[in-house]
């Protein structure tokens, strides 16, 4: 690291949405960050970090998983420790994605969808997914790491008409 700054160190992405009305199937909704090596960097992820999982090295988790979005406040939340991350690896992608099982569901239809992205108490950007309102998956934002070594941040809502599953291999392309 060059100077005093040290770039986005430790960072928190906090999802929130209104659950389902009582009688209809669950709103279910993902976190999920891709990490890209600096070989490859819009290739296929070097790994995925959604429910049920955690990076292999430990530096990006899923520390609360809901699949209904009942409960006060946040109903996901992720920590990405940037800071600790390989030199190997140049670019995280975050996004969103709705679990489909119980019919097509976009967010639109799921009320009161919200996601932020803060360090430490500052945030770094915040959503409510209206711009993507007929899309099924979104990312939300993109993490660079530059030549000094030092991580920034990228605002880029951008809709997908995708699963989970499918999802995850689109999120990280050259989409510009």
């Amino acid at each position: 690291m060059t100077g005093l700054n040290k770039g986005l160190q430790k960072i928190e992405v906090a999802l929130k949405w209104d659950p389902s009305p009582l009688g209809e199937p669950p709103h279910d909704l993902d976190i999920v960050a891709g990490t890209y090596r600096a070989a490859d960097p819009y290739g296929a992820p070097a790994y995925l970090v959604h429910f049920d999982s955690r990076s292999p090295d430990g530096t990006i988790n899923l520390n609360r998983d809901s699949r209904t979005g009942q409960g006060l406040g946040t109903d996901e939340s992720m920590t990405l420790e940037l800071e600790r991350l390989s030199s190997e690896y140049t670019r995280v992608v975050v996004g969103i994605t709705i679990q489909q099982g119980s019919g097509r569901k976009t967010f639109g239809d799921v009320p009161h969808t919200s996601v932020r992205i803060l360090e430490g108490y500052t945030e770094l950007m915040t959503s409510d997914f209206t711009g993507v309102s007929e899309a099924t998956s979104a990312t939300v934002a993109v993490f660079t790491r530059d030549d000094a070594g030092e991580w920034g941040i990228q605002s880029v809502i951008r809709g997908f008409d995708a699963d989970p599953e499918g999802f995850g291999q689109l999120m990280g392309k050259d989409y510009s």
